[in-house]
């Protein structure tokens, strides 16, 4: 057998070099095509760029009424009915019935205070009647009988059968009698206020609502003292404060140059600050005739036609004085954005919202307008900020800084 020649075996140095060489360039072409596309990707989202200055609002909440306002003004929910229920005798508080957000009706016991010497006086009141009451009946019987004694000694007189002097003896003491009757009966009378006197006095140990109502504040508690005009050290003068909620009004300030526009019986919309879900139609009660120079404004007063448990004394209110009723529809909130965030490309609608800090290009499905405002139905929600007259190079997801 033929010896096998080696030398095929070795191996050619320069391919594998040259493969390597070819597979380094290949490597090297890829990174740079890559850097460059990553870089142009950067440019175009604007890392080499200064962010675009622009000017920014915000997608709100509105109502179609806002279309046929005439104007606003600003003030707080108060009670036409307001009390601080206090006594007119001074006593120690000895029970509460009631709390804050408790609801009373008129005539209910609020609160009392101590009244034993109270109590004592009126029995002791009444016992003096009962007493002038027997005194009275002793006296009418003295009359009856001092009648009846002068009707026999006239009779006799006349008959020579006694003496002038016991028939005018038989006259003083009917004349007697009668005067002991309507004293007695001047007595009971005195009694009787008496006895009335002590059952008002009583009375006033018992603090009653006046109205119904629901209690605004607790101003004292079981132990302390309360006295009318509370001068003495640590006493109360009311005990609790209470208000009619079937008497709330908005009180708003309207400007006296706008005060034209402004009539009884117009109709209004409320929005209170604290029921932002939730638009109330109202009317205009009053407008009170005096004006405030510090403000140069005048105090108007706004009744609730629409009811709701959740108003409450002092809260804040916009009034918005409108030139036609309102209807239910109207009062549903509408997400809205301002017509100059708008931008039209093709036959659809867009704005540029704003994504942390970047203008993100948004398609809308948008409804009615409303004032300078247009509903948005979809791509938009309350709380979104958006750009405002965005500039022509403006583009899709490059970075912006807002505006002054």
């Amino acid at each position: 057998m033929a010896p096998e020649d080696l030398s095929k075996l070795t191996i050619d140095k320069s391919k594998v070099a040259f493969r390597a060489g070819r597979g380094k360039r290949v490597f090297y072409l890829v990174f740079v095509l890559l850097a460059l596309v990553a870089a142009g990707f950067l440019y175009r989202m604007g890392f080499f760029t200064p962010p675009v200055q622009v000017q920014l609002a915000n997608v709100t909440q509105v109502y179609p009424s806002q279309a046929y306002t005439l104007l606003t003004a600003s003030g707080y929910v108060v009670p036409q009915r307001k009390s601080a229920l206090a006594s007119k005798v001074t006593g120690r508080l000895v029970w509460l019935g009631v709390e804050e957000g408790s609801r009373i009706k008129k005539g209910d016991v609020v609160a009392r205070l101590e009244s034993q010497d109270v109590e004592a006086a009126k029995t002791q009141a009444a016992a003096n009647l009962e007493t002038a009451r027997f005194n009275l009946e002793n006296a009418k019987a003295e009359f009856v009988d001092a009648t009846l004694n002068l009707t026999r000694s006239k009779e006799l007189v006349d008959r020579n059968f006694i003496a002038r002097g016991e028939y005018d003896t038989a006259v003083a003491r009917h004349k007697k009698a009668e005067a002991a009757v309507k004293a007695a009966e001047a007595v009971i009378k005195a009694n009787e206020a008496a006895v009335e006197a002590a059952g008002i006095q009583l009375e006033y140990t018992l603090i009653r609502a006046p109205f119904d109502a629901v209690v605004l504040t607790k101003n004292a508690d079981i132990g302390d003292i309360v006295t009318p005009f509370s001068a003495a050290a640590e006493s109360k003068s009311a005990v609790v404060t209470i208000a009619d909620m079937d008497s709330l009004q908005v009180q708003a300030d309207v400007s006296e140059s706008s005060l034209g526009q402004v009539k009884i019986g117009q109709p209004c919309e409320i929005q209170l600050d604290a029921l932002p879900d939730r638009s109330l139609r109202g009317a205009v009660h009053m407008i009170v005739p005096t004006g405030d120079r510090s403000k140069a404004a005048v105090m108007v007063k706004v009744r609730f036609i629409d009811k709701d448990p959740r108003i409450l004394p002092e809260m804040g209110a916009k009034v918005a004085f409108l030139s036609r009723e309102i209807t239910k529809k109207d009062q549903r909130a509408r997400t809205a954005v301002s017509q100059r965030a708008l931008v039209t490309q093709g036959d659809g609608k867009y704005a540029f919202r704003v994504q942390e800090d970047r203008a993100v290009l948004t398609s809308l499905m948008l409804g009615n307008p409303i004032g300078d405002m247009v509903e948005v139905i979809d791509g938009l929600k309350a709380g979104d900020q958006v750009v405002l007259d965005p500039p022509a190079k403006l583009k899709s997801g490059v970075k912006i800084k807002a505006g002054e």
